[in-house]
């Protein structure tokens, strides 16, 4: 089979590689997305080299642009560079061999052969050459291209010895699954079942990674499931695991909070691709076992669910070494409100618990009615319904309030360096039980966001403390 390969970089590569006598193939992730046909297959593109890569790709780099800047990682004998928008990585053909105690292998020169045999699947073992004799032609040893044509995914070689061998492969392998909606065959997935508890020599930051990449695809709630099935999900997140199941007393059950999990996260993800609005979605019920609790004559409560599971946040971001940033405060903040509209939707609206929430949330608000919307999946048609439309009321209601006193970025209109000078006070309690009644007059609707008013009642406050203007 011969492959049109349009793109001038190849050409370059093809003439650099007869010059130097040495053998050339694109190989992996770009020859699978482009005869898929995938938005954007080179974006990474991997060039196997029969010889040196770090020479090659150096040659290369000068016979595009001698200014080009050259990376080397010495550690994994690779060498890349910036092409218009794609990564071009070159390494030398190699065969591996591995350690039960590391995923990192001992690595020796080789031949094609050896280095599709290391591949993961066979799907990424698929190779083109950019030799001049044979420019284009497809190499396909494991019959990659049947895989890729009926979307399998499955082993060059042994599963058992290509997942004991790097775990993180049991990862990739449902990461691929999710983003590109193919299926791991039976003898694959069993191995990955049977090899499970190898994914605990893996780096935190790499199985994050990954997780990030599932969560990011068009199909999480996929990923998600099958890292479940697999057995994986209870050693790299025990959090989500324990969700699973539904306990009954007294003929009163309650839903499985990880099927819920999932169908919210299948409904974030058709409305956004931010990635920690969707580890807020995956998050938000995360503290219900730990809540769970039995009413004898009413049923079954989660309560405090939301503030606890916000405190769960920053333990379970530092066991992944996801950032310990403003995004996990935003994922924190998402986790903890995610139940204040939906009350919102289930009471009569007041004005002062529609402040409050603009304050809370501020400019994440939007987000947060985006969660509490995917948040709803019960199977009462009507029920679904009736809360969607109760949801078009509130947001109405916020947009009003919002054009009304601006809340959302809310600022005090009196700070607390005025409080101390105009009382001639010096920072302390006494300032901060001023300025939060400020705060809660504005919120509660008993003054307007406006600073005379403002002005005016921290005066009032001031003399109901025995305080009087300097």
């Amino acid at each position: 089979m011969i492959l049109p390969l349009d793109d001038m970089i190849f050409g370059i590569i093809s003439d650099v590689c007869g010059r130097e006598g040495v053998d050339a193939y694109v190989i992996g992730g770009y020859v699978r997305d482009m005869l898929l046909k995938r938005d954007n297959p080179g974006k990474d593109i991997d060039i196997v080299i029969i010889g040196d890569g770090v020479t090659t790709a150096r040659a290369v780099a000068r016979a595009v642009n001698p200014r080009i800047k050259v990376s080397v990682f010495k550690t994994f004998g690779t060498a890349m560079f910036r092409y218009n928008d794609a990564d071009i990585e070159f390494v030398g053909a190699r065969k591996e061999s591995y350690n039960r105690d590391s995923r990192k292998p001992d690595v020796l020169p080789g031949t094609l052969g050896d280095d599709q045999n290391r591949r993961d699947f066979t799907v990424n073992a698929l190779a083109i050459s950019l030799n001049k004799a044979t420019y284009g032609e497809m190499l396909d040893p494991f019959n990659g291209l049947d895989d890729l044509r009926a979307k399998i995914l499955r082993t060059p070689l042994d599963p058992d010895t290509t997942f004991s061998d790097d775990p993180l492969r049991m990862l990739r392998a449902i990461r691929f699954s999710a983003q590109l909606g193919f299926t791991i065959n039976g003898p694959t997935f069993e191995s990955i079942k049977r090899n499970a508890d190898r994914i605990k020599i893996v780096s935190a930051e790499r199985i994050s990674v990954e997780l990030n990449k599932i969560l990011l695809s068009p199909l999480p709630s996929k990923g998600l499931a099958l890292l479940e099935e697999a057995q994986l999900l209870a050693i790299i997140f025990p959090e989500l695991e324990k969700l699973k199941g539904v306990e009954e007393k007294e003929g009163k059950g309650h839903k499985d909070n990880f099927h819920h999990t999932l169908k919210v996260i299948e409904n974030i993800s058709a409305r956004t691709d931010n990635l920690w609005l969707r580890w807020a979605a995956l998050l938000h019920d995360i503290a219900k076992p730990a809540t769970k609790k039995f009413i004898p004559g009413t049923g079954w409560s989660f309560h405090g669910h939301d503030f606890l599971g916000a405190k769960m946040v920053p333990q379970i971001f530092a066991r992944l070494k996801l950032p310990l940033n403003e995004k996990m405060k935003y994922v924190q903040k998402l986790v903890g409100l995610h139940l204040r509209p939906i009350a919102l939707v289930q009471e009569e609206v007041s004005d002062s618990a529609i402040r409050r929430l603009l304050f809370e949330a501020g400019e994440d608000i939007d987000d947060l009615m985006l969660l509490c919307q995917a948040d709803i999946t019960s199977g009462n048609r009507y029920k679904v319904k009736k809360h969607l439309e109760n949801f078009v009321l509130v947001m109405e209601k916020m947009k009003e309030i919002e054009e009304k006193d601006a809340i959302r970025t809310f600022q005090p209109p009196v700070s607390g360096e005025e409080i101390i000078k105009v009382f001639g006070l010096k920072p302390g309690p006494v300032v901060g039980d001023i300025k939060t009644a400020i705060k809660d007059a504005i919120l509660d609707g008993k003054i307007a966001n406006d600073r005379e008013e403002a002005y005016r009642f921290m005066l009032e406050r001031g003399k109901e403390l025995g305080l009087k203007p300097v």
